[in-house]
């Protein structure tokens, strides 16, 4: 920050030039790519890389620019690559502007509230992007600034692997865990498959498949109380939406709901500690733990689970390693899961003794990769706001007189 300052004070005291993108930029549109044949360019569109071709339409630095869709996401490119229509690039004289101080300037300003589409989807124009004003200080006083930033930026990159791979590190054990191989077979006495396993300190243990109807006290879904009648919400008792189903334990809900809401639909509460998995919509399959008596809406599938038979964070476990296996049992056009289906899946039981040996690993695990309190998750939440403080502060200047 000092050599910072130094500059600052020896190059620009007074302050700086501020100019609109158009003095700086020229934003140029993307174009169809469906004559290029494979290879190893990227192809932008407002979401990201859609593919990789043979052709590039660009192979100097620059900022992409949504036009469309995605409009909050901006990208900084310094290698060859195609972009779609949906997608603005700019062709920046550098000898007014570092190409990153750029990106790191306009990922400041929120464009999401630029939108200037009257239709469904978010859309910007170059004319509305050509008006927003840049600090143009000089250029030396740019590449500092831009160091520093890069700094914070792989510094959270570096968190961000790390996470990574203990999330990949955990998907590694939880799969280990709750794999049964067999040493020994025999069938129970309800025709359920029994498998002895020697996994756990050279000791056998008999594992017993049997549904998740089997294992349960109770298997309900919810219901949405008539949205237009404003004495059934603003109450005092929790309701689940799917979408806030996310892999996670939940202590509280965005939305509550009143005893006559209870009383007139479907909803109805249950207790803490089910194991709630969407059946509906973009959350389908995805499960969570209400920690609160709560009410849900008729799209989640709450398993209350029977204690003498399964721990219920076991079964948490388990739904969160079939995710995808479930996931594939939707049908329709969002993948809808029947409360039936989920009733039928299958489940390894073994004695509760090892449950909660299994659970026990993988807690500690979930907790290091997910808990926002602790953790990684927890050290680059609070990189990410350095950064965004001293990037604020690094790209705020006084403007020349």
């Amino acid at each position: 920050m000092s050599k910072l300052k130094e500059l600052i004070d020896r190059l620009c005291p007074d302050g700086v030039e501020f100019l609109p993108l158009k003095n700086i930029a020229v934003i140029k549109n993307g174009k169809d790519y469906k004559h290029c044949g494979p290879g190893d360019i990227p192809v932008y569109g407002s979401g990201g890389i859609m593919t990789y071709i043979d052709h590039f339409c660009y192979d100097k630095p620059t900022v992409l620019l949504p036009r469309k869709g995605s409009i909050g996401k901006i990208y900084y490119i310094e290698t060859p690559f195609w972009n779609v229509d949906t997608v603005y690039y700019t062709d920046i004289n550098t000898t007014k502007i570092c190409p990153k101080f750029l990106y790191y300037f306009l990922s400041t300003i929120d464009l999401e509230k630029m939108n200037c589409g009257k239709g469904a989807v978010p859309s910007l124009t170059q004319e509305i992007l050509y008006r927003i004003t840049i600090p143009v200080p000089p250029i030396e006083v740019q590449e500092e600034i831009v160091k520093i930033l890069d700094r914070f930026a792989d510094y959270a990159a570096e968190l961000q692997a790390e996470l990574q791979a203990r999330k990949e590190q955990y998907e590694y054990y939880r799969n280990l865990l709750l794999t049964f191989n067999p040493s020994a077979c025999g069938c129970g006495t309800d025709g359920e498959q029994e498998i002895k396993v020697t996994t756990w300190g050279g000791h056998s243990y008999e594992i017993t498949w049997k549904t998740m109807g089997e294992i349960c006290r109770n298997i309900c879904s919810g219901g949405t109380p008539l949205t237009t009648n404003k004495s059934y919400y603003n109450g005092n008792i929790p309701w689940l939406r799917t979408q806030e189903v996310d892999w996670k334990e939940v202590y509280d809900t965005a939305i509550k709901i009143t005893e006559d809401a209870i009383k007139n639909s479907s909803a109805k509460l249950v207790p803490a500690n089910c194991v709630i998995i969407a059946m509906y919509g973009a959350t389908a399959a995805k499960c969570c733990i209400n920690k609160i008596p709560l009410t849900t809406n008729q799209a989640c599938c709450n398993l209350e689970i029977d204690a003498a038979i399964a721990d219920y964070r076991y079964v948490y476990h388990w739904i969160c390693k079939e995710y995808t296996t479930l996931k594939a049992l939707g049908e329709g056009s969002q993948s809808n899961i029947s409360g039936a289906k989920i009733k039928n899946y299958r489940i390894p039981i073994p004695p509760i003794e090892l449950q909660e040996k299994i659970v026990a690993i993988l807690d500690r695990f979930e907790t290091l990769v997910n808990d926002l309190t602790e953790g990684l998750p927890a050290e680059i939440a609070a990189v990410k706001e350095r950064y965004e403080y001293y990037r604020n502060r690094l790209l705020t200047f006084k403007r020349i007189a």
